[in-house]
């Protein structure tokens, strides 16, 4: 590994920021959809079989992709036509796919003794592929990197400082990763089990892209160790907002929603009782609006989606959506897009307040997230 890392240091030092990431002979052939795409999502078809699709605004597939195996997360690169496809953990697989051409660019696989934990990203300036994993011999997580122009190439692997590592998300504008340590030990052997729920430890960690240095490590306090911190997003101004799972007594009723700002601790944010009940001790995704000021998070188990404002910490209001989960900001401010495990998406507008049904051409259930797609 440590060859790996002096070639990470030689590529940072290198001028290749190439206008294409991808051979030019690679980037000929088929035309772009005309339709103007829109969102991307993994999802299951009533056959039982899990896709990536791209959708357009008016709702029709503009691609269609069969992947070998559920998958969770799927992110858009920054300036080419390529998603990713994350296994849902504990899978092993990650499918980049050229949406333009509509191929499979490759197919990754996880080391031997690795899993994926089904999030993964494209730095800011589309250089690597950035994935959280699990180191099976140790149980400790992993914050691995890869290289684009190296047929993605493993460049550095670096310790995500604790258990359980999910999402993960690059602060805009900056060299800082921020990663979610779930905290809880899992297997393969055994499935999906959490295997530590009594001594689990969640963590939200800063870390320097280049190096791996860490910037910064916040827990919750002890009597809260049973939230985990799974899910997350940030914003331009630095501030993370949170989507907390609770592993313990549902009749506790804990907060589900934090936020965090650079070197404080993580301040948890309260709904009203009646909504945080309602949330049932689960949020599924977090993310936050094109100006940073509001976040949303889904709670699939209570069909309900919530919005806050991250500026003044409170909680804003709600809507009500059958197994909605995925979340993506669209390009108006205050506005996200939700998409459900019924096949439906919806699109709320904050300053309006108007739920706008989209067109429905699929009877899929959508998985966990979805992604905008800008090109």
């Amino acid at each position: 590994m440590e060859t790996n890392r002096r070639r990470f240091c030689q590529l940072l030092g290198s001028a290749l920021l190439l206008p294409s990431l991808l051979p030019a002979a690679a980037l000929a052939g088929n035309a772009a959809p005309t339709a103007k795409p829109l969102f991307a999502s993994a999802a299951q078809d009533p056959a039982g079989e899990y896709h990536l699709y791209l959708i357009s605004e008016q709702g029709e597939v503009l691609f269609d992709h069969l992947l070998p195996g559920r998958a969770h997360h799927t992110e858009a690169h920054p300036n080419q036509p390529l998603l990713a496809s994350i296994a849902r953990r504990p899978g092993r697989f990650i499918d980049i796919i050229d949406y333009q051409q509509q191929r499979l660019v490759k197919r990754i696989l996880a080391e031997e003794g690795r899993h994926f934990f089904g999030h993964g990203i494209f730095s800011e300036d589309g250089r690597w592929l950035i994935t959280t994993e699990n180191e099976l011999s140790t149980g400790q997580g992993r914050v691995v990197i890869r290289s684009l122009v190296d047929d993605y190439a493993v460049i550095a692997d670096y310790p995500s400082h604790g258990i359980g590592p999910h999402e993960l998300v690059q602060q805009p504008g900056s060299s800082v990763l921020v990663v979610a340590n779930g905290g809880i030990l899992t297997h393969p052997d055994h499935g999906r089990e959490k295997l530590n729920l009594d001594s689990m430890q969640p963590s939200l960690v800063r870390l320097n892209l280049n190096t791996g240095e860490l910037l910064e490590q916040q827990m919750l306090p002890a009597q809260q160790h049973q939230l985990s911190i799974r899910h997350i997003d940030t914003t331009a101004q630095g501030s993370t907002a949170i989507a907390l799972q609770y592993q313990g007594n549902i009749g506790d009723n804990p907060a589900l929603v934090a936020i965090h700002h650079p070197n404080q601790p993580i301040t948890l944010l309260q709904a009203p009782d009646a909504i945080n009940i309602a949330m049932k001790g689960y949020c599924g995704s977090v993310r936050c609006d094109l100006s940073g000021r509001y976040a949303a998070v889904s709670a699939p188990r209570g069909d309900l989606i919530s919005f806050w404002d991250l500026d003044q910490q409170t909680f804003i209001s709600s809507v009500k959506s059958r197994d909605g989960c995925g979340l993506t900001a669209t390009t108006n401010p205050a506005e996200f897009i939700i998409s459900a495990g019924t096949g439906r998406c919806i699109r709320h507008n904050l300053e309006t307040g108007s739920t706008t049904r989209m067109p429905q051409t699929l009877k899929t259930a959508w998985d966990n997230h979805l992604t905008t797609v800008q090109l």
